[in-house]
């Protein structure tokens, strides 16, 4: 079979790197192990279900401390630094962005977007310092000698609490990819349809 010459040929433009999509995976991964496994440990139908409390306790301890690993890793690469810089640059296009998704204009004019929208950039500000204080809750929560009794009443709460907000931010993050397939095929493949990068992303310029 051949093609005609005026057959028009998808145009793909890159946008992540295989660096930038292992980050992604790796921390996925290692996030879907500690969400997992906190609610074996919160949940009394799921903890009976599993049993071996020890055990899960383990993984999750080690889980929760892997999961900075993956994006100091990443660091090597020079394009996921890149974009970490693009992720901290919040522009007056990004308050446009988010004054229309609070009104819910869906509008593609109203929502200017650079290589990463706002919402984006909020969410990877948000996780990341959520993870930081998972992280620095676990310890304390971990290695119970060396703090106050006080210290660890307080970690436990500040953890339990977040560790459901983040469940629901999660939630939220994968019912929005779950409505993105090209976002989704830009995080598989590293490419995207140069469409559907002129329509949701207009500012980036690959």
């Amino acid at each position: 079979m051949t093609l005609r010459a005026d057959t028009p040929v998808p145009t793909r433009v890159r946008r992540f790197s295989r660096a930038e999509r292992w980050v992604h995976r790796t921390t996925a991964a290692l996030m879907g192990v500690c969400v997992v496994t906190a609610a074996c440990l919160y949940v009394p139908q799921l903890a009976e279900l599993v049993g071996r409390r020890e055990l899960v306790v383990r993984v999750h301890e080690w889980a929760g401390l892997a999961l900075p690993v993956p994006v100091l890793a990443g660091l090597a690469s020079r394009a996921f630094r890149a974009d970490l810089g693009f992720l901290n640059r919040f522009g007056p296009h990004d308050r446009r962005w988010l004054r229309a998704a609070l009104h819910r204009d869906r509008r593609p004019a109203s929502r200017p977007a650079g290589k990463f929208n706002a919402g984006q950039k909020v969410y990877a500000a948000w996780i990341a310092g959520a993870t930081l204080v998972m992280l620095g809750t676990g310890l304390i929560m971990w290695f119970t000698h060396l703090t106050p009794l006080m210290w660890r009443t307080s970690a436990t709460f500040v953890h339990d609490w977040l560790a459901l907000t983040i469940g629901i931010v999660l939630a939220g993050h994968i019912g929005m990819a779950l409505g993105d397939p090209e976002a989704r095929r830009g995080l598989r493949t590293g490419s995207v349809s140069r469409e559907w990068a002129e329509r949701e992303h207009p500012l980036w310029r690959p």
